[in-house]
């Protein structure tokens, strides 16, 4: 027989040059052959299909716990030599299949379960004899129960066959292949549902041949199962029967077995009657000892607790302690500038030690000793004191400062010099007690109420001391004139103060805008961190503090007041507590102040109530420049004085509507009203007088002047029902003259424009009208008979009509066009006498023209229709008559 490849040791040096460097060794190599599925059903190879030349070597890696085993394909170069094809994981092969279709059962395959590709048939490897394919599985399955822990799936491979192989070639095997016996058993092969379990040792050799008789004895045919299983059943029936005799022979080896326990459980007895006593004993002494311990432990206790205690009491003396120069600066020590740090320090002393005699900072025992509760009073009534007399001379310190301001003149303007106010010196002064005013919120906070109090009516007399003597010189120093002006006196004695320049009383009132709403929003601001208000945002009187701006005050007024910081973990409940408080306060300071600039607003009405308008736009700008919290007071002043210049100017609006109306219980009256080219020049000032937002104003007011002039007109027209018509075609044609230009760019004004041409073109009607029929009467009577009787029998029919015959008709031409020149002539005198306007006629002769001839021409067309033989004078012929006049 051929020398098998597994022996070469050429092919095994070749293999491990190939692999050098991968530190694995290796175990097996054999030369095979690689076909995909070359084996056809009927047992011969396909035509198509060839063999290729492949080395399968399995190779082992070593490490520390665990072997790693691998499979590796090699192949052939071009020149020979062995290099890596592919290399596959022993831990991931699955099956193990002999090809059935190959006869001579040389051909296998081997499926792994961690290729990508399910759906490609594995290749299929041909060795050269079955006796090399038994070595090279085995090798396989040896390696995969002792490295790998679990078996692969065996197919198609003859179970007998294989253990007895294996049993046979295992001293083989292990001589000419000593390195595979150093790692891994051979294995022999046991059959169950066609998978192949390989163990140690399946049956040792007299088991063997036990297994060989036993089972020559039972070869049946396949037809004798019945008898067979008979068979069975009788020889367990034997051998249950000869266990019961052998039961019965053993009962005196039983017994004696039986008696050596007996004397084993009496000295078991006698031992634990022994082990009670020394465990009464044992505890008795555990006892002992642990008392001891309870004892030492207290003992030990005691001397820390007493240790701890003693310290405990040392730190509760320090803080009992008042040093004694910080209860000489608390009972009487001085407020002066000089004095205030010693001031800072005493106040931080004593808060701080009321704060740690209080009952979260201090042991509650300790809180219920007697001499912590008599100290406890004692700071007490220390802070007390010194709150009382701080805030005794703080209110003092306040009310000085001011009194002495308005003592002394030159503080304030005065005859031929304005003087804007400063309060640089007053803040100044006042800024070296901010600290003090914080301690003494920390100390006593119901003692900043009266403070606040003291100062807030020290500094409303000052700041009103100050707006009303700066009112008055500024109102004393502005040119203005003397007379005031009326827009709408008819006397026309005023023509001249009505086109004076009163710009003055304008900038007059922007400059007590300029000067006192800075300084008020100042003060308001000033006065919410000096008197430590944790609410400095201020809101609207009545309202909520808003959560996004009601934040702390800034930066740089902190540093200006030396003020601390507010705690911010209580923050928003204090804002809560403050902020009433704090609207009080700033209502207190500013009470009162609004009548200065009310006297302001009163003196620039009287001179001319038109500036209104302005002085309105000048508070609606300084309203929207006052954007901050602080200014929230201040904008209520400034909506306050916009308040009062709107009444005002209302009270003006309404007087000069009075005096409209007042036109009409007069006289009658032509011509033009007095008052509608007053109001052209009127609103002409009041555009000029519009700043900022001022619309709204001079719109309700323009609505309210052309209303009343508009009623007033409609009734003094009513008045001579005769000169109706006239008065009216001649009033709003002067008021759309006067009013055109600022039509265009005022939509008020535009409305009531259009308002008036509509009846101005109504009034043009029923006068051109009311001409026309006093002169051709008959005619157009005529013709409207026509127009009636046509809705309700034929056109034909009509001559036949009473009072519609052609006599008729011939007779009403005859009177009515005989002298029809001298009729229009008529018309043209008659409307010449009514107008008072010259400019007025030409346009309202055109329109009368037009309007006969339209109705002349709608009379022709009825007559050619009814009374078609007839002869008229035509349309044309009228046309030009009345062209020719």
């Amino acid at each position: 027989m051929a020398k098998s490849s597994a022996d070469d040791e050429e092919l095994r040096r070749a293999c491990e040059a190939a692999i050098e460097g991968t530190k694995q060794k290796i175990v097996l190599s054999m030369r095979v052959a690689k076909c995909q599925g070359m084996w056809a059903k009927s047992g011969k190879m396909n035509k198509n299909s060839m063999a290729k030349p492949r080395v399968l070597a399995i190779s082992t890696k070593t490490k520390v716990k665990r072997t790693k085993a691998f499979l590796r394909v090699l192949k052939y170069s071009n020149g020979g030599v062995l290099e890596p094809a592919k290399i596959y994981k022993l831990k991931h092969l699955s099956k193990v299949e002999v090809v059935t279709n190959d006869p001579s059962g040389c051909t296998f395959t081997l499926g792994f379960d961690n290729l990508r590709n399910q759906s490609v048939a594995p290749p299929q490897w041909m060795m050269r004899n079955v006796v090399d394919r038994n070595r090279f599985l085995v090798c396989i399955l040896n390696i995969c129960r002792d490295a790998m822990g679990h078996l692969p799936k065996v197919v198609g491979i003859d179970i007998v066959e294989m253990a007895l192989w294996a049993k046979e070639n295992t001293q083989v095997t292990t001589k000419k292949q000593g390195k595979i016996n150093d790692e891994f058993d051979t294995a022999v092969l046991t059959e169950g549902d066609m998978q192949v379990t390989v163990g140690k040792e399946l049956v040792s050799q007299a088991e063997e041949e036990d297994m060989e008789a036993l089972l020559g004895t039972y070869v049946m045919g396949i037809g004798e199962a019945e008898a067979f299983s008979e068979r069975l059943k009788r020889e367990l029936q034997a051998l249950e029967a000869a266990n019961v005799h052998a039961i019965l022979q053993n009962e005196p080896l039983i017994r004696e077995v039986l008696q050596g326990l007996e004397i084993a459980t009496n000295c078991v007895e006698d031992m634990d009657e022994w082990l009670g006593i020394f465990n009464v004993k044992l505890r008795h002494m555990r006892e002992d000892i642990e008392s001891i311990e309870i004892g030492n432990n207290k003992l030990e206790m005691q001397s820390v607790n007493n240790k701890s205690l003693i310290e405990e009491l040392d730190k509760l003396l320090e803080r009992l302690r008042i040093p004694s120069e910080y209860a000489a600066c608390l009972i009487g020590g001085s407020f002066d500038e000089a004095h205030m740090f010693d001031n800072m320090e005493s106040c931080e002393w004593l808060a701080n030690a009321l704060w740690r005699l209080e009952v979260p900072n201090l042991d509650r025992s300790f809180a219920k000793m007697r001499s912590v509760r008599e100290k406890h009073a004692e700071l007490e009534k220390l802070k007390s004191t010194y709150a009382r007399r701080a805030s005794e001379f703080l209110r003092n310190y306040f009310t000085g400062l001011v009194d002495f301001m308005i003592s002394d003149k030159s503080y304030f303007s005065q005859r031929g010099q304005l003087k804007k106010p400063d309060h640089a010196d007053l803040r100044y002064k006042c800024r070296t007690y901010a600290r003090l005013l914080q301690h003494l919120k920390g100390l006593d906070k119901n003692s900043l109420g009266p403070l606040r109090k003291a100062y807030c009516t020290s500094m409303n007399l000052l700041l009103r001391r100050e707006a009303r003597e700066f009112a008055n010189e500024l109102r004393s120093s502005t040119k203005a004139p003397k007379n005031p002006t009326a827009w709408l006196d008819f006397t026309g004695s005023n023509q001249s103060a009505n086109n004076a320049d009163t710009s003055t009383i304008s900038e007059a009132y922007a400059k007590m805008l300029s000067v006192f709403n800075p300084l008020l929003v100042d003060e308001c601001s000033f006065f919410a961190h000096f008197m430590c208000f944790e609410v400095v945002a201020s809101v609207q009187p009545g309202g909520q503090p808003n959560d996004e701006e009601s934040a702390s005050m800034n930066d740089d007024n902190d540093d200006d007041l030396g003020i601390m910081d507010v705690d911010d973990n209580n923050k928003t409940e204090k804002q809560a507590m403050d902020l009433v408080a704090l609207n009080e306060s700033l209502r207190d300071l500013l009470d009162g102040i609004e009548e200065e600039f009310y006297a302001v607003v009163d003196w620039a009405h009287k001179i001319d109530p038109l500036r209104c308008i302005s002085m309105h736009g000048i508070t609606e700008r300084c309203m929207s420049d006052q954007k901050g919290d602080e200014a929230a007071f201040v904008r209520i002043l400034l909506d306050d004085l916009e308040n009062r210049i709107s009444m005002q100017f209302t009270r003006f609006v309404d007087e000069a509507c009075h005096q409209i109306e007042r036109n009409e219980g007069k006289v009658r009256q032509v011509g033009v009203l007095q008052y509608i080219p007053k109001f052209a020049t009127l609103a002409t000032r009041m555009e000029q007088y519009i700043q900022g937002q001022s619309r709204d104003l001079v719109d309700q007011a323009y609505t309210k002047f052309v209303t009343i002039m508009f009623v007033t007109l409609d009734k003094i027209a009513q008045a001579d029902t005769k000169y109706t018509d006239v008065l009216l075609i001649e009033n709003y044609a002067s008021f759309q003259n006067s009013l055109y230009d600022l039509a265009n760019v005022v939509p008020t004004l535009a409305k009531f424009y259009h308002q008036a041409s509509d009846a101005y073109e109504q009034a043009c009607t029923r006068l051109i009208n009311t001409i026309i029929y006093t002169q051709f009467e008959r005619l157009f009577q005529f013709a409207r008979k026509i127009e009636d009787l046509m809705s309700t029998i034929q056109p034909e029919e009509i001559p036949y009509q009473l009072g519609l015959s052609k006599g008729d008709l011939r007779k009403v031409i005859k009177s009515s066009l005989s002298g029809v020149d001298k009729s229009i002539a008529a018309m043209y005198k008659k409307l010449q006498k009514h107008m008072q306007s010259d400019e007025l006629l030409p346009s309202l002769w055109d329109k009368c023209k037009a309007e006969f001839l339209d109705k002349y021409t709608s009379f022709v067309q009825l007559v050619v229709k009814v009374y078609p033989a007839e002869n008229i004078p035509a349309v044309t012929e009228m046309r030009d008559i009345l062209a020719s006049m």
